[in-house]
């Protein structure tokens, strides 16, 4: 227990000491309503904001009680991970009451999990989660990645093959584990024997260098300046420093047969730039809701492109998703696949009803994606 006393006087008004934690901070409920709390005592107006993406966004206004917690209580939610964030008194915040933050490189965003689907952690064998911190010489810095490993996969005596996923814009490195739910979907769909056991890399899909860190630049050059150099930089450390990386450290296969590229958003594009530049190297790419080389020209990409045969040759698997509503990269998506269908490259397409340009069409095009490789 905090004694007020020992604290500055101008310290933040403390929750209130004489009740349990749970009744101030927000919750999901027996029916799979969430009530959405806030500890906001000297707080004029609170609002919560449901929703993924800007033409989703709901606000709900909140109601604050004598102690000077805010709480308003959802309807019942279907089983899903859940974005949200506050309003307070004009100020966007996260819930400073929760553990679950939206994995972003400016946090604003909390999540919720509301349980009952793939995305649970289930009483199945579990894989592990590591951490590698290496050194890129190509970006001539540290960095890390995860590796996601199956069940036993320390007992495996054959090579397993690999699935390297890059996240998207604005997020972080954790964004695929935390919010993707990458851990929990490999090893429910394994327990399913659903997928063939793989390994699923997640590199940082942002080269934070000099002139390729997202912060430097104004959101109308990101396309024209930022997404291009990037894409080179993230290119050369994948080829030259991340494959030769795992190749060491783990147990892994190494044809091309063996390796998959997928990616969502800015990671999609990353998927078409390294994937279709280096077609040698992978037997199936995805692009999920990605940036295409209608607004991020790549000539190395296109000109793959102008060679249908040899694509469908190498790729057992060429899969395009995109939401119906999406505003951000809803035009890349049609353009490409304007393309590939002139072309003749095959390739597996989904439209996602009525969703946009967020994870409620990403988690469930991953787990259809992995679903198909490897066999």
């Amino acid at each position: 227990m905090v004694h007020a006393a020992s604290l500055p006087a101008d310290f933040p008004t403390l929750p209130p000491q004489d009740r349990a934690v749970k009744d101030y901070v927000t919750g999901v409920n027996a029916d799979n309503s969430v009530t959405f709390r806030l500890f906001a005592p000297t707080a004029k107006e609170v609002k919560v904001f449901t929703g993924a993406t800007p033409e989703s966004y709901v606000s709900h206004a909140m109601s604050k009680d004598a102690a000077g917690i805010w709480t308003f209580r959802s309807e019942v939610l279907k089983p899903n991970l859940y974005e949200y964030f506050f309003s307070v008194d004009g100020f966007r915040s996260i819930d400073t009451g929760s553990a679950n933050p939206k994995p972003q490189r400016q946090v604003n965003t909390s999540q919720v999990l509301v349980p009952g689907s793939i995305l649970d952690v289930r009483a199945v064998p579990h894989g592990d989660v590591r951490t590698l911190t290496y050194h890129s010489k190509e970006l001539k810095s540290e960095r890390q990645l995860a590796v996601w490993t199956p069940p036993g996969y320390d007992t495996h005596k054959a090579p397993l093959p690999v699935l390297y996923f890059y996240h998207g814009f604005g997020d972080s490195g954790r964004s695929a584990i935390d919010q993707g739910r990458i851990p929990q979907i490999m090893d429910n769909l394994l327990a399913e024997g659903k997928i063939t056991p793989m390994l699923v890399v997640i590199p940082d899909t942002e080269t934070d260098t000099a002139t390729t860190t997202p912060e430097n630049y104004i959101p109308q050059e990101r396309r024209k300046v930022f997404y291009p150099a990037n894409a080179k930089a993230a290119d050369r450390e994948l080829i030259h420093d991340i494959i030769p990386l795992i190749s060491q450290r783990f147990n892994v296969r190494k044809d091309a047969q063996g390796r998959a590229l997928a990616g969502l958003s800015q990671g999609g594009y990353q998927t078409l730039v390294s994937g279709l530049g280096h077609l040698e190297y992978f037997s199936a790419l995805a692009t999920l809701s990605g940036v295409s080389m209608a607004t991020v020209p790549d000539a190395e990409a296109s000109a793959q492109l102008n060679k249908p045969q040899e694509v469908n040759r190498q790729l057992k698997n060429f899969t395009v998703v995109v939401g119906e509503t999406d505003s951000i990269t809803g035009k890349d998506i049609a353009a490409l696949k304007q393309t590939l269908e002139e072309k003749g490259v095959k390739f597996d397409y989904k439209l996602y009803p009525g969703l946009g340009h967020e994870m409620d069409v990403w988690r469930p095009a991953y787990a259809g994606f992995v679903q198909k490789l490897f066999k």
